[in-house]
């Protein structure tokens, strides 16, 4: 069942209580996205939603409003929600594939549940869980979790889902593809029948159509952006690269820019290694990937968001669920193995209504299965070969920031390039652990595992590529005010500033 959705254009006329909308206002979101017009008259009445939507279609806000003006009791909720929270036993619970998606989330949420006299909280592995259980025990009304944490606190009492009264899954496809799905069913069985529940997934494959029959009560159906449509607002460029060395003169020459940029590698191993030898080279550079502990994931990425890096080098891990405004290039320096991870990578530049490049580098040997990827992500794009110095790299790069000596790189930032991962191999202890772990390095439920490879890339070597397709349309997330560091390439159109 889908309903129309050209519907009003304004939170409140959506029905989004008052003392909602002023969070939204403070943050410059005055006017919905086409995800939270077509799901928030339903989702505040208490129905069970399926959304689809591609990720940066604004699917966050969309669940996070409904979910705290129900269990405020802001708009009429029947006698399914507790009017208040016992200790252990949350009223709201978000299960999300990834800590970095987690954390997102509890971005969006803070302000609203603020708001609303609510508390909200994570829980992911990675980290020590003292603190969790503190604020399990204080009585958290909503918590986001990643599902093998999640069950390990339920294993050993701390936490309970008897309460919950509105449960939603975030990025159903990607918990699918991380292997999460037993675990996700385990959980949705814990909580009540007749609850509400709301399913958010780019894709219905891998098994989400089975939760969706299972666990959903007449749910309707909202698609919008799904992950089959070509990515939208940018432009794709293919570098066809001769050799490994004129592929890393290439990279180098793409990554020192002046704006933020984003650069893809299929290993943990290659992250760090080209994230160090950007820096090296004067290009002050932070990495994200699996091997990380989660203070060093969370520094990195706020030296990226606030600028005072500019370049970040990362695994898969940061392809979905990373919110960062004002991300003019992405550049698979490796290409994904299948298209999905194309589109996702690729979707990290484009948001807020801010248009971006992006950049795929591919050796001759890779062409046939670049071609197949393309075909799949609907970019219409051939390859054209160029070297070091051509003047279609400068175009796409833009103005090229001053070299950094390494005695000149500002102390904070010269501390978070020193990256505390484990050993460059990429097997430390940090890998199987790197999310929502069960217990001591049991199941890894938030970092997301690194893609491999089908095409036989290597780290160092990717010949170029440099033909042109453009996306137009489409508005990336809507909650986190991010502060813009140097001069961009293009002037910007003012944009929402909450990550949706």
């Amino acid at each position: 069942m889908s309903r129309n959705e050209s519907a009003p254009t304004s939170f409140a006329s959506l029905g989004v209580p008052s003392v909602l909308v002023g969070p939204l206002s403070g943050r410059g979101i005055a006017e919905p996205f086409p995800i939270q017009r077509a799901t928030l008259p339903d989702t505040l009445a208490g129905r069970d939603v399926l959304g689809r939507g591609r990720t940066g279609s604004g699917k966050t806000l969309a669940f996070a409003l409904p979910l705290v003006a129900r269990l405020a009791r802001l708009v009429p909720s029947g006698s399914g929600i507790q009017p208040r929270t016992r200790p252990g036993a949350p009223r709201g619970l978000v299960l999300a594939p990834t800590r970095e998606l987690a954390n997102q989330i509890l971005e969006t949420l803070e302000p609203l549940a603020k708001a609303a006299g609510l508390r909200v909280m994570t829980i992911f592995g990675g980290v020590g869980q003292a603190r969790q259980v503190q604020q399990l025990r204080a009585g958290s009304d909503i918590v986001v979790a990643t599902p093998g944490r999640l069950e390990d606190l339920i294993g050993q009492g701390h936490a309970r889902l008897d309460a919950v009264a509105v449960t939603v899954l975030d990025e159903a496809d990607h918990m699918a593809d991380l292997g999460f799905l037993p675990a996700v069913t385990r959980i949705l069985t814990a909580t009540p029948r007749g609850g509400q529940r709301l399913l958010f997934s780019a894709t219905l494959d891998n098994g989400i159509d089975k939760l969706v029959k299972r666990f959903l009560n007449e749910p309707l159906v909202h698609s919008v952006d799904g992950a089959e449509s070509p990515v939208t607002a940018m432009t794709h460029h293919v570098f066809l690269v001769p050799d490994a060395t004129q592929k890393r003169a290439i990279v180098r020459e793409l990554a020192a820019g002046t704006s933020r940029r984003l650069l893809f590698t299929r290993t943990k191993h290659q992250a760090r290694r080209l994230a160090r030898e950007l820096t090296a080279d004067g290009v002050p550079a932070v990495e994200l990937h699996g091997n990380l502990s989660q203070n060093a994931r969370e520094r990195g990425l706020k030296a990226f968001a606030d600028g005072r890096v500019r370049v970040m080098v990362a695994t898969d891990i940061a392809a979905r669920g990373i919110h960062v405004d004002e991300v003019e290039l992405v550049v698979h320096v490796d290409p994904p193995a299948e298209h999905k991870a194309y589109l996702h990578r690729s979707g990290r530049t484009a948001r807020a209504g801010n248009d971006g490049d992006v950049v795929t580098l591919v050796l001759p040997e890779q062409r046939r299965d670049f071609s197949g990827l393309a075909r799949a992500a609907k970019i219409a794009v051939q390859p054209t070969p160029v070297r070091s110095g051509d003047q279609r790299i400068a175009d796409v790069a833009g103005e090229a920031a001053p070299r950094v000596a390494a005695g000149q790189i500002p102390s904070e930032a010269a501390q978070l390039i020193k990256s505390d991962s484990a050993p460059s191999g990429g097997h430390g202890k940090s890998a199987g652990r790197s999310g929502g772990g069960r217990g001591r390095g049991g199941r890894g439920s938030g970092s997301g595992s690194d893609s491999r490879s089908r095409s036989g890339s290597r780290s160092g070597g990717a010949r170029p590529v440099a033909a042109v397709a453009s996306s137009s349309g489409g508005r990336g997330d809507a909650v986190v005010q991010l502060s813009r560091q140097g001069s961009g390439r293009r002037r910007r159109r003012p944009g929402s500033r909450l990550s949706a």
